[in-house]
């Protein structure tokens, strides 16, 4: 009975797999709707930087921009994927001086200005630190697709889950791709060395 209802069992595991990739590969187009749509990227917003200085949409503007969103207690990805970004763009030298490079918190109740300072001048000077008002950096978030939600870990403490993708922008602050989390050292930099290129 067993070898009977297992290609059954298989056939039923490969059509759930396949659903949900396609229901990945639906979410995320729908994350980046506004790309697609031809409308603007993202909302317009106001925020701080790490020394305190209102930031808005429009330091998105004008120049090529990579941007992260992580948070400054992330374990893991966050460290590395600011580890990896300071040294593409150190590895790229002059052919990446026209790109910005942005870490927007996803946790701003945590991360002050203050703190995102201290943390990020462990990688590089090359990246900025976004945060502010919850509500707004929130807001901010969700109008570029990115993912985000508070996970108690049950000692009164939490993480948070979130987008790990680099988000790329162009000039004019348009989607203009993306940089996977692990993605090799060689396919970032191409596809930074195109950004900078367009830009």
């Amino acid at each position: 009975m067993y070898s009977d209802a297992s290609p059954v069992m298989r056939f039923i595991l490969v059509g759930i797999l396949v659903a949900m990739a396609v229901g990945i590969g639906a979410m995320t187009i729908w994350s980046y709707r506004p790309f697609y749509s031809g409308e603007p990227f993202g909302a317009p917003f106001t925020l701080v930087d790490q020394k305190g200085a209102p930031v808005t949409e429009a330091a998105f503007r004008g120049q090529p921009s990579v941007v992260f969103f992580g948070f400054t207690h992330c374990p893991e990805v966050c460290p590395t994927t600011l580890f990896e970004l300071a040294g593409w763009l150190k590895t790229m030298g002059d052919d990446g001086k026209n790109l910005r490079a942005y870490f927007v918190s996803v946790d701003p109740e945590r991360d002050t200005p203050e703190v995102m300072n201290a943390y990020i001048s462990n990688f590089s000077d090359r990246i900025l630190g976004i945060t502010g008002d919850p509500d707004k950096v929130h807001a901010m978030a969700k109008s570029f697709g990115i993912y985000s939600k508070k996970v108690d870990t049950g000692d009164g403490d939490y993480t948070m889950d979130h987008t790990a993708s680099v988000l790329l922008l162009n000039a004019r602050g348009d989607f203009a791709g993306t940089i996977a989390y692990g993605e090799s050292p060689d396919a970032a930099i191409a596809k930074l060395k195109r950004l900078a290129a367009e830009g």
